[in-house]
């Protein structure tokens, strides 16, 4: 399987500093990114917890398919959000308290208790949900429509 990678470049301290992402194996893009910006209640360009989200909720839509069609369903769409919640840390600093996966989901041959087992699977299952396994908390709230 192949290795993909993403590098920052960064200037100053934490506080007045400043970095650029650059999405390298891909290379749709350079993001700009800084600590005052990642904390602030708007969101003014990207942030290491956007680009978690974004890998949390792709990798778990994957996931998902695979698991529905398991289950000898047929996924038609998935609408999957990742919600990443940065907070202090009681031993100091900062931590990933919680990711909140939530799914709409429309597949046939399935009813809302399979669509549930899957769900449930797919979010043990995922690449991602495993690399944070260490992450306190990693809701899901999945439901077909």
């Amino acid at each position: 399987m192949p290795t993909r990678s993403a590098r920052t470049l960064w200037s100053g301290g934490l506080q007045d500093g400043s970095g650029q992402v650059e999405l390298d194996s891909s290379g749709v893009g350079k993001f700009d990114v800084s600590f005052p910006r990642r904390v602030a209640d708007t969101a003014e360009g990207t942030s290491p917890e956007e680009l978690l989200g974004a890998a949390h909720s792709s990798c778990y839509s994957m996931a998902l398919s695979a698991e529905i069609a398991n289950a000898g369903g047929t996924p038609d769409s998935l609408d999957v959000t990742a919600d990443v919640t940065l907070s202090p840390d009681p031993a100091g600093g900062f931590r990933i308290s919680k990711i909140k996966l939530t799914v709409r989901g429309r597949a046939t041959g399935l009813d809302d208790a399979a669509f549930a087992v899957a769900a449930t699977a797919a979010k043990e299952g995922c690449p991602v949900s495993k690399a944070l396994a260490g992450v306190a908390e990693i809701e899901l709230d999945a439901a077909l429509v």
